[in-house]
């Protein structure tokens, strides 16, 4: 049955080959499962139930990616839009988390529109290359900064706005442990390195007090969602910083999904002889589906994840990969009290690494063209040091039309940046 659903041997792969890569995606990317709670904790949701919504909507999207588009992707809350989701959305902009999450089940409402009129494509096919890459590693810079901070080696500072901690601190002490570990095990092409990073920091955290054991059985059943499920509510969905927060959140979702879906077929030799993504609207659907699924279980945007390059390294090729995932995420959901009782500081290396993966890109940017890097690189900068994903955007964007315009570069315009410009300006001014 496997094999006619998947088609296993037309693609040169196995039911072995498959669950192996399946279980190696899992493997690189269940930090999730201890880093989406902690990040979104800040907001005041409850961390028991985050650990379930996480898990259960990186089961649900990646089974739609199993089921339907039949390729080997797996499907969680998406690093960086969680981030802004917290640190921007509620703690910076004073927005509840009820009102962050109505603006993720919007974002995914109006995905799964835009996947099925394939404007999603056109959309990215409109934006600037160089600007893409800039969004990413800006995005980056911000996940390690936040890293930084929750592990106590960044600091507040009244003098100098920030300063290096106390590095002395078991806080700190802890999360440089792990960040050489985990290092060391990702130059050894480790699988898992992240994953093994945090648990070996939550392991040296417990003689320094740092990390707390379970009080009973450290397999449970799942904690209960209800104090963040079905929390969307409609009373500001007219607003103009709802309309901001759902457009950042679909431009940044848009980069992110479609860039690993490229790259990862890329990489494992499945694009078509046009060069397109192989049943891309359905990857795209799956996407959208997930976010939706998200949003009601009461988390940030769910997204493809780059991590699934692992499984594809593996010889991962169909759904049967991504099937595969699902399963480990469904064990995981009963391994709660596990993934909880990691502190900040044994997920701050993996958000410090994954934010090093993520400013990777920064190299793809072309600086000769000062019409190009200058955008570009406010777009970097602007993410950490105002402290939101959302005003890196609105200047990279805005430099990006303005210096376009004022040297006589208006074809290099798109429409959609044209509309997005009029929009972040309003939102300055409004």
């Amino acid at each position: 049955m496997l094999e006619r659903f998947f088609k296993l041997k037309e693609n040169n792969t196995s039911i072995r080959t498959e669950i192996v890569a399946g279980i190696t995606t899992f493997m690189t990317m269940a930090y999730i499962l201890a880093v989406n709670p902690s990040i979104l904790s800040a907001t005041g949701m409850d961390a028991n139930a985050l650990f379930t919504a996480t898990a259960l909507s990186a089961l649900f999207g990646t089974l739609v990616m199993a089921l339907w588009a039949k390729l080997p992707f797996a499907l969680a809350p998406g690093m960086g839009l969680n981030a802004f989701f917290a640190f921007t959305v509620v703690l910076a902009m004073g927005h509840s988390w009820q009102f962050a999450l109505t603006a993720v089940f919007l974002e995914g409402i109006i995905f799964i529109l835009m996947s099925f009129f394939n404007i999603r494509e056109a959309i990215v096919n409109s934006i600037p290359l160089n600007l893409k890459y800039a969004i990413s590693a800006g995005i980056g810079l911000f996940i390690a900064f936040i890293g930084l901070q929750n592990a106590g080696i960044i600091v507040d500072n009244s003098a100098t706005l920030i300063s290096l901690g106390n590095i002395g601190n078991s806080g700190a002490l802890i999360a440089l442990a792990g960040l050489i570990i985990t290092g060391v095990l990702l130059a050894l092409k480790v699988k898992g390195a992240l994953l093994i990073g945090i648990f070996a920091s939550t392991i040296i955290g417990i003689p320094f007090g740092v990390t707390q054991l379970p009080d009973s059985s450290w397999i449970s059943l799942p904690p209960s969602i209800s104090p963040i499920f079905m929390k969307i509510q409609f009373s500001e969905i007219f607003s103009t910083d709802m309309l901001v927060v759902v457009i950042t959140f679909l431009f940044v979702d848009i980069f992110d999904t479609v860039g690993t879906l490229v790259g990862v077929t890329s990489k494992a030799g499945m694009l078509e002889k046009d060069g397109k993504v192989p049943r891309a609207k359905q990857a795209l659907m799956a996407d959208a589906i997930g976010t939706t699924f998200g949003a009601v279980m009461g988390t940030s945007t769910v997204t493809t994840y780059v991590e699934s390059a692992s499984g594809v390294a593996e010889g991962g090729r169909t759904g049967l990969t991504a099937l595969s995932t699902a399963g480990m995420f469904a064990l995981a959901l009963f391994l709660a009290p596990i993934f909880l009782m990691v502190p900040g500081a044994a997920t701050a290396p993996a958000l410090i690494l994954v934010g090093s993966f993520m400013a990777a890109s920064i190299v793809k940017i072309n600086f000769e063209d000062y019409t190009e890097s200058i955008p570009a690189f406010l777009a970097v900068i602007m993410m950490p040091l105002a402290y939101s994903i959302a005003e890196g955007i609105v200047f990279g964007m805005l430099s990006y039309v303005i210096l376009k315009l004022l040297t006589g570069r208006t074809k290099e315009i798109s429409v959609v940046m044209y509309i997005l410009a009029v929009l972040f300006i309003i939102k300055f001014f409004v």
